[in-house]
């Protein structure tokens, strides 16, 4: 399954952390391939510096395999 995950100002970083930890969590006691989830972060570009978003990254431990609105989601 795959879950795309959109991101652009403050409130959806915290948001995103918490689905992205419940995401590995359940990834780490899943034993089926099949029943792993592959997260897709889609950052929009708000407010975007790159600074301010690598500490949101950082600190909150998103996975930083992020997109933006301007790539193309598989």
């Amino acid at each position: 399954m795959k879950v795309l995950t959109i991101i652009g100002a403050r409130p959806q970083f915290i948001k995103a952390a918490t689905v992205s930890r419940a995401i590995a969590k359940h990834n780490e006691i899943t034993r089926s391939e099949s029943s792993k989830i592959e997260e897709i972060i889609m950052h929009t570009g708000q407010h975007y510096d790159r600074n301010m978003s690598d500490v949101f990254f950082i600190e909150m431990k998103i996975p930083n395999n992020f997109c933006t609105e301007k790539q193309q989601v598989e």
